[in-house]
């Protein structure tokens, strides 16, 4: 059985477009004047992938690194979190993407990759 491995990508405070303007709703639509922040993360589930492979894939495929944040496994945060992700059976394009860039790679690996949003609101 192979190991599952977790990755989230932030953009940074700069490039956070999608999490400003989630920001902007609550407190504008909404009228919540409590909440004091919200990041938007991408999570992959990632499985059966090598080492080598899954170094590589972090930095080229998961993540930008000029304008994103990587955490493995997990990240530190305050606030009430949640994620949203596809029912078994829903297209997930972000996850088959990931896939097919994962075989550009390495032909030959077996991957399955499961992707979500996450969101971390902060505040009350």
């Amino acid at each position: 059985m192979s190991t599952i491995r977790r990755v989230y990508a932030e953009k940074k405070k700069d490039y956070a477009v999608a999490a400003k303007e989630l920001y902007s709703e609550i407190k504008g639509y909404l009228g919540i004047s409590g909440v004091t922040g919200v990041r938007v993360l991408i999570r992959y589930d990632v499985e059966g992938l090598s080492d080598e492979i899954y170094k590589k894939a972090v930095r080229t495929i998961f993540s930008e690194p000029p304008v994103d944040n990587v955490y493995e496994e997990s990240f530190d945060h305050t606030g009430r979190v949640f994620s949203v992700e596809y029912l078994p059976g829903q297209f997930d394009q972000r996850a088959d993407s990931a896939e097919q860039c994962i075989r550009l790679l390495k032909e030959d690996e077996e991957t399955v990759i499961h992707t979500a949003t996450t969101y971390v609101v902060e505040g009350n």
